[in-house]
């Protein structure tokens, strides 16, 4: 019997841990220092917000650990000795492993800036982080958020749901135009500012500023701009937590780079999740993607492998979700934010502002490319397919129907849409 350690109990080491199990009597044992027992991260905002209590992020009752004999160990992994196959541990314990699967996430960036180390300062992406924010923001005045992105907009959703007042500072010329084309970038900005959160647009921090006992007072902006404030929330985007394995003989760039059977450069040593750095190509996707699904996918993939049932890394064309504010948002496959001549696409918004369609295919072929989709629900599996098998641009738009999944009795707007692409196509730009 093999004995498989995991270092992180993120959602891609309990998958790996769960269908391992599933799979053979191996033993198991998970290693982390942020919780005893698995937990939801992508639910921590909600028990900030009072919607949630902490145990009820946690999947699986305490004792379906034990019941499945899966060993989980609260402590922190600080290196890694291949050559013997031991890791050794923050208490000072070693454990032996046959197979080593490192699933130890990421870390938040910090803006290297004077004072971000001042009480009142903090990211957020774990459950110290929480607890933290819990105590950084009793009594507070007024809040900061530096950058925007999912967690930006994360950060600014929880404070506002505690009546405080909150500023957002991002550098481009609207929310998270780097990863939106400029019409949703546009769009989301209209949103988050109609909560009565202060966008600042095209503001890049320069200095954090505390007083002489290191408390936060406030911040500067790289154009001399001074914003009083008593919490400044950091989301500038996390990195993957890998820095614990120098001298350990595991290749690492700026994640552990693994192939297509997610091993990395030491044979029986495996990552998953937000550390891994692939170094092969998928089409449409990067080589370091930090999300949710992604890493439970490779927790089930590894598991198969170190089972005995080779299986390689495939996750098939790239699809994310997020939620600003109230706006739910969807994409599937790829839309770039800058559309280049190579691309044809159709933007339709409704005129509440809260729903919009982003549709892009290639022109040469008028094969469809991607959507992004925003207050409307669609279906996974049918955009899934319709990328699969290279559908064509009218095909979708013939079909859009089918992947509504929004609730019954909702308005539809395919016929909308619809319209609007013939007369896109009649004239084109």
């Amino acid at each position: 019997m093999k004995q498989v350690v995991i270092i992180g109990n993120g959602v891609a080491g309990i998958t790996a841990a769960r269908h391992i199990r599933k799979l053979s009597k191996n033993g198991i044992t998970v290693i982390s220092s942020e919780t005893p027992y698995f937990y939801s991260r992508t639910a921590l905002m909600y028990v900030y917000m009072g919607q949630l209590k902490f145990e009820h992020t946690k999947p699986y009752e305490d004792w379906f650990w034990k019941k499945n004999n899966i060993n989980l160990l609260f402590d922190h992994a600080v290196n890694l000795d291949a050559n013997n196959k031991t890791v050794h541990l923050n208490s000072g314990r070693a454990i032996s492993y046959d197979e080593l699967i490192i699933a130890s996430g990421s870390r938040s960036n910090m803006p290297g800036v004077r004072g971000e180390g001042s009480h009142g300062v903090q990211a957020l992406y774990g459950y110290q982080d929480l607890e933290r924010m819990e105590v950084n923001t009793r009594g507070v005045r007024k809040a900061v958020v530096i950058g925007g992105g999912l967690i930006g907009v994360e950060m600014a959703e929880m404070l506002h749901t505690r009546k405080i007042p909150v500023t957002i500072l991002i550098r481009e010329d609207a929310f998270w135009s780097n990863v939106l084309p400029l019409p949703e970038a546009q769009m989301i900005s209209r949103h988050i500012s109609s909560h009565g959160i202060e966008l600042r647009h095209n503001q890049e921090l320069d200095e954090i500023l505390a007083d002489d006992n290191g408390k936060l007072v406030g911040v500067r902006t790289k154009d001399g701009t001074h914003i009083e404030c008593d919490f400044a929330g950091i989301a500038i985007g996390v990195h993957p937590n890998v820095a614990w394995l120098n001298g350990s003989g595991v290749q690492v760039k700026k994640g552990v780079l693994v192939n297509e059977f997610l091993e990395t450069s030491i044979p029986g040593v495996y990552a998953i999740g937000d550390c891994v750095e692939r170094t092969y190509s998928l089409a449409g996707r990067k080589n370091i993607e930090q999300v949710w699904y992604t890493a439970r996918m490779m927790g089930e993939v590894v598991a198969q492998t170190i089972c005995g049932r080779p299986c390689k890394y495939e996750p098939g064309p790239w699809f994310n979700s997020a939620k600003f504010f109230d706006i739910e948002y969807q994409t599937y496959g790829n839309v770039p934010n800058i559309i280049n001549e190579n691309h044809g696409d159709l933007y339709w918004e409704h005129p509440s502002g809260k729903k919009a369609v982003h549709l892009v295919w290639n022109k040469h072929d008028d094969v469809f490319a991607g959507v992004n989709a925003f207050g409307i629900r669609l279906r996974h599996e049918r955009f899934d397919l319709w990328l699969r098998e290279k559908k064509s641009i009218g095909y979708v738009i013939d079909h859009m129907r089918e992947a509504n999944f929004d609730p019954e009795f909702s308005k539809r707007h395919e016929g909308d849409i619809d319209k609007n692409f013939k007369k896109r196509i009649a004239t084109p730009a």
